[in-house]
């Protein structure tokens, strides 16, 4: 048989009926050279941030981060990037860096490295698709360098969890032992070394013993079971310089023999065998476990009828401003969602999909409720405690704008009574036919985060998972702390068995359109009969901005509109317009304006 045909997809893969574009897998890892140094008495601390370019609008937007590393101008970052790569599209890459100065998820609180762009095919299509380019961005100074590599991932979803241990590692601390760790590596077809994993630091010993880590057997050797595996042994060293102890090499292969003789492994430093006769290693690596596990997916969970369990919290809390006062976050505009509906309605819409009966808790909480003004932080929206349920995500919407006609806004910002509750519920699954997720939105710094800590670490054994969405424009850093994404989160000492928290923080351009005079489009369109052009969803920028950029209308449309609208109403535009305009400069928003100023005096006199 034709060796091609191995590697086609089996007939049992192909639905004529679900078309689908033609996609790969490419995992891209990053390394960089020569970074600037931006701090005083170490080196910089550098993260790399992917941005995408979309295919309509062009705008960048974020695709993830890798992890910081600390005092390093030369960093090998492990956490990949995993694209979709589609050989017929030009797909733009944007990478910048920058100097990690303190725990905040804000960009603009670090330091600028640099940037550099490209695109994947660039990437894929370049020798042993490494791509290398000089980083940018800063006016007058060398950046350093990026290395980007591209490499396809096959379909295999096994992953292993491994222990180590290390013997008689060599000395490399003056007044200590040594503290060792150890980085794992792939090869390539072209003979590199692709890094996968670094171990935690032991400090102080020549005898180490390793956390056991978990691992994609992909991320690990790409599904080739006799593809090398390099393990370098290294001293860690406060200020970056970490000395090399040793290194030796394995396979997937080997590996899985589990703890054996076969899995005793000589540390060997090659400059050392070198120069000394009588040199045998440094040391030696033991594995003391090796267990293989099949990734189970969202969709297999799905297909074996899981249900989802939807449960939305929303902050009543003062801070949030007077509901009848368009500035607050909570004001009810008849003309569009605000901050709280919109990401209501964005997330619900799509978690209803899997939740069969349509029914949903819906839960407030810092309020004060009638008739006695008692503060509650684990209310019904819809006034019955005994029955939270709403139908539908329309009904969760109807009774969170009843509430805000019934409840008067307090405080404090207290999460951990609606994480606790949905936690009860959870609690009493014990099959994996449920599983619950509570949506959280709010607008400020958590009150109770003690106890909220607590009751995450509480839940991370249960099948539950909670989405914080956090809108307006305070600072959400704190709450940054919940989402385990960077550091698992722990209390009392106790740490939670998984990340079940994802923050996530409302863009600051959804808030133009809620906060900076809202109704001045919809009022005007709706006078002129022009509410197909409602269509727009950028910030809040002048009309005539709007209407030109909308698509729907050209620049003599635009003018044939202006001469149907009253001079009158014009003239209230104009003149709402320029305080706008001063709030969201944009350059292409002050040339619309002027034409629309230009043709409104131009009809006054």
């Amino acid at each position: 048989m034709n060796n091609s045909f191995l590697n086609m997809a089996s007939i049992g893969d192909f639905d004529p009926l679900n078309a689908s574009l033609p996609a790969t897998k490419v995992e891209i890892t990053v390394s960089c050279r020569n970074l600037l140094d931006r701090d005083t008495f170490s080196k910089s601390d550098p993260i790399c941030v992917l941005y995408m370019q979309g295919m309509g609008n062009k705008e960048w937007r974020e695709f993830g981060r890798t992890e910081v590393i600390d005092n390093t101008l030369n960093p090998d970052f492990v956490r990949k990037f995993v694209l979709d790569y589609f050989f017929e599209e030009r797909q733009d890459l944007r990478f910048d860096l920058y100097d990690v100065d303190s725990k905040s998820a804000n960009l603009s609180k670090h330091d600028f490295l640099g940037q550099a762009y490209c695109t994947l095919g660039e990437v894929v299509g370049s020798l042993g698709s490494r791509l290398e380019k000089p980083l940018g961005g800063i006016s007058g100074k060398k950046c350093g360098a990026i290395i980007v590599k591209a490499e396809e991932l096959n379909n295999c979803r096994e992953s292993v969890m491994m222990q180590f241990c290390g013997n008689k590692l060599d000395k490399k601390d003056f007044f200590g032992k040594s503290d060792p760790f150890l980085v794992f590596y792939r090869s390539n077809e072209d003979s590199t070394f692709t890094i996968c994993h670094k171990t935690e630091v032991v400090k102080n010993t020549l005898n180490p013993v390793w956390q056991a880590f978990k691992i994609p057997v992909r991320a690990l050797c790409n599904g080739d079971y006799d593809r090398t595996i390099k393990v370098e042994v290294y001293d860690w060293d406060r200020d970056g310089s970490h000395d090399f102890i040793g290194e030796f090499s394995t396979s997937y292969r080997e590996l899985s023999r589990g703890q054996s003789q076969f899995n005793v492994y000589e540390v060997v430093n090659p400059k050392k065998k070198e120069k000394k006769k009588k040199y045998l290693n440094s040391g030696t690596v033991t594995l003391l476990s090796f267990l293989v596990d099949i990734e189970v997916t969202f969709l297999d969970y799905i297909k074996g009828g899981t249900q989802i369990n939807f449960t939305v919290a929303i902050d009543f809390t003062a801070s949030n401003g007077n509901p009848a006062q368009p500035t607050s976050l909570h004001y009810v505009s008849p003309y569009q969602l605000n901050a709280y509906a919109m990401a209501l309605k964005t997330v619900g819409e799509i978690i209803q999909d899997y939740d069969s009966d349509k029914m949903f808790p819906a839960l407030g909480f810092g309020a004060k409720l009638p008739p006695d003004g008692r503060i509650s932080h684990e209310f019904a929206l819809n006034g019955n405690p005994q029955n939270p349920y709403c139908v539908g995500i329309d009904g969760v919407m109807e009774a969170y704008y009843q509430s805000l006609k019934s409840v008067q806004l307090y405080g404090p910002t207290n999460f951990s009574p609606v994480v606790n509750h949905v936690a009860r519920y959870a609690a009493s699954v014990k099959d994996g036919s449920q599983y619950f997720v509570l949506l959280i939105i709010t607008d400020g710094v958590i009150s109770d985060m003690a106890q909220t800590k607590e009751s995450i670490v509480n839940a991370s054994c249960l099948p539950m998972s909670i989405i914080i969405v956090g809108v307006g424009p305070a600072e959400f850093d704190a709450m940054i702390e919940l989402d385990g994404d960077e550091v698992r989160i722990s209390s009392r000492g106790r740490y939670a068995e998984r990340d079940i928290v994802q923050v996530v923080q409302v863009p600051v351009a959804l808030l133009y359109r809620t906060l900076l005079y809202p109704w001045c489009l919809s009022t005007f369109l709706h006078v002129c009969s022009l509410d197909h052009v409602h269509a727009y969803s950028g910030p809040a920028l002048p009309l005539s901005t709007i209407l030109l950029s909308s698509g729907e209308l050209s620049v003599s449309e635009t003018l044939r509109v202006i001469e149907r609208v009253p001079l009158s109403l014009c003239l209230l535009v104009f003149l709402l317009q320029s305080p706008l305009l001063l709030l969201c400069f944009h350059p292409f928003a002050l040339i619309c304006h002027f034409i629309f100023v230009f043709f409104t005096f131009e009809r006054v006199l």
